[in-house]
């Protein structure tokens, strides 16, 4: 894949694909690199209720699919590769992949944000063992048995309210006495006959043979100490951007972001930035995929410039 472009759009999320389809609508050649397939997060959820024009709801992958479709109709290519590394401050752009070199005048960052990890011993050799990261995709392996989920913003309100529906058991711990999420996900919840609140309450370990059996939990108000007996552990305490590789190339803030402005400039000229990696205040699909349009924008005027 030794080929040079006009755009290399890093990442095949709802940012990627808005903003291949927009500059190759500008007479742009494009390519997308994504690792594993269309869509990141987004593909792992089975059903987006707030992106419009969807009035039923659409399924994450089926969504994905569309955006790069949509793309690619107009001359887009997608490459599905790994990216290892990148030399963005010279021009042109380089990025060095699994499956070789590509060249761009122009780089849009849109590789989007992981699952925060707790930290725990033994967290990486129980994840597909009864610790998991996303209900949508895995909530089935645990239909009928007793689970939790750690967290208290939206993304952990959405999976209890899932996992509620099939399994005989959910509970929600938060080491506070409140949670962060939209009001709109507190009466669902509470309307949840099977599911528990656990608040002021911090998981310390992880209790395991080859399996999670529970969870040893403390009490952060009476420091009380104890057990719970669980299948399964979904971790909903935020997100991690994608940014190691570009973090000694690109301005990000206290938290890694890449640090871009409204126009998705970042500090290198040349360089954008679009959806989840990027510094913002709401972090949605359609956010997303509005940084992407914006990003085409000034990635046309920047090269119109250069």
């Amino acid at each position: 894949m030794e080929k040079r472009y006009d755009v290399v759009v890093v990442g095949g999320g709802p940012a990627g694909y808005s903003a291949a389809l927009y500059c190759v609508r500008a007479g742009l050649s494009v390519l997308v690199l994504e690792m594993l397939s269309a869509g990141g997060q987004m593909a792992t959820t089975s059903q987006v209720d707030n992106y419009p024009g969807f009035d039923s709801g659409v399924d994450g992958f089926e969504l994905a699919e569309k955006m790069q479709a949509g793309a690619e109709r107009f001359g887009a290519v997608s490459e599905f590769a790994e990216v290892t590394g990148m030399e963005l401050g010279g021009q042109p752009k380089v990025i060095h992949t699994t499956d070789g070199t590509v060249e761009a005048r122009a780089v849009v960052l849109a590789m989007g944000a992981s699952p925060r990890k707790m930290g725990l011993p033994g967290e990486a050799e129980l994840v597909g063992r009864g610790v998991a990261y996303c209900a949508a995709c895995d909530g089935m392996y645990y239909k009928g048995k007793v689970v939790a989920v750690a967290g208290g913003g939206n993304s952990a309100a959405a999976d209890a309210l899932t996992l509620s529906k099939l399994c005989k058991k959910v509970y929600l711990i938060h080491r506070r006495d409140s949670l962060r999420a939209d009001p709109v996900y507190l009466e669902p919840l509470k309307q949840a006959g099977n599911l528990e609140f656990v608040w002021n309450t911090q998981i310390d370990a992880l209790l395991h043979g080859e399996k999670l059996t529970g969870l040893a939990l403390t009490d952060r108000v009476t420091g009380e100490h104890s057990t719970m007996s669980c299948d399964g552990l979904f971790v909903a305490i935020g997100r991690d951007p994608n940014t190691a590789l570009v973090q000694d190339q690109v301005e990000l803030d206290d938290q890694g972001y890449l640090i871009a402005d409204e126009t998705t400039r970042t500090s290198v000229p040349g360089v954008f930035a679009a959806g989840d990696v990027r510094t913002k205040p709401l972090r949605q699909i359609v956010t997303a995929a509005a940084d992407g349009a914006v990003a085409s924008k000034f990635v046309t005027e920047y090269l119109r410039e250069h």
